[in-house]
């Protein structure tokens, strides 16, 4: 069975032709529990996310700011699997039909087997993988299953990238690049600074995918900044301090669902750099 990057690619470009941003929301798997991270995950979703990233929880995370750290290790205590993250990829697609993709560190990956991972995230109906900490020059073996399983690989640039690395990357990945907004690890910010639009452009110069910007965006007025100049705007702590929040489990799914609308409000404005 083949994955799902065509919807991604799809679901992206229909919102560029609807002059917007594409909203991504982030969820780690197994958080607050398996049947809740499913719940929650299909929440965003109806909410107005237009696709989602399920965090595959890690005990040694090195982009992951302390909200997720937290949910991570809430998820990790509950005894979460790969299993788990497959099944809610499968449950999330199978209810919503929209892009779910899995943001995972290498070392599982590795330590489950390449070909494995891949076939079983796209019988899931999978739309691919974020791979943080895969140096672009050792994922040769990845892409290649992911190629021929039909899943998107996207990576990650940051501020501290320099032009010709940033060709390098971008060269590699498929379905969108992930662009980190600071140096730094999740979390939500005052404010998503002017870096940001800075790497969106050096970004955009090496290559015609979408640029999607992530780390520090928590509210509607963030969103719709860096709408102004990103194909897609990318949301996990504000999601996951809401539910990290919530005096339940019903009140967790009510709060990820009514931000994920007010969010997809904010990149709902035309966009002013591309």
């Amino acid at each position: 069975m083949s994955g799902n990057i065509r919807l991604l690619t799809d679901t992206l470009a229909a919102a560029k032709a609807q002059d917007r941003s594409a909203l991504i929301a982030y969820l780690p798997a197994g958080f607050p529990t398996v049947e809740g991270g499913i719940a929650a995950v299909k929440a965003v979703l109806d909410g107005g996310a237009d696709v989602v990233e399920v965090g595959l929880p890690h005990s040694d995370p090195v982009l992951d700011g302390p909200v997720i750290q937290t949910a991570d290790d809430i998820a990790l205590r509950g005894g979460v699997r790969i299993a788990d993250v497959m099944r809610t990829v499968r449950e999330a697609f199978a209810a919503t039909g929209k892009p779910v993709l899995v943001m995972t560190y290498w070392n599982p990956i590795d330590r489950y087997g390449v070909e494995r991972f891949t076939a079983e995230l796209a019988e899931a109906g999978g739309a691919g993988c974020i791979l943080p900490d895969l140096p672009v020059q050792e994922s040769a073996l990845w892409r290649e299953h992911a190629e021929k399983h039909g899943l998107a690989t996207v990576f990650v640039v940051a501020p501290s990238s320099r032009d010709a690395r940033l060709a390098e990357i971008t060269a590699a990945g498929s379905g969108f690049v992930y662009a980190a907004s600071l140096m730094g690890v999740t979390g939500t910010r005052e404010s998503v600074g002017e870096q940001a639009a800075d790497l969106v452009r050096r970004t955009r110069a090496t290559t015609d995918l979408p640029v999607c910007v992530g780390l520090g965006v928590s509210d509607a007025a963030q969103a719709a900044q860096v709408a102004g100049f990103a194909d897609g705007v990318i949301v996990g702590s504000a999601f996951v301090k809401r539910i990290l929040d919530a005096p339940d489990e019903a009140a967790g799914l009510a709060a990820v669902r009514e931000l994920a609308g007010e969010l997809a409000r904010g990149v709902q404005g035309a966009r002013t750099g591309g």
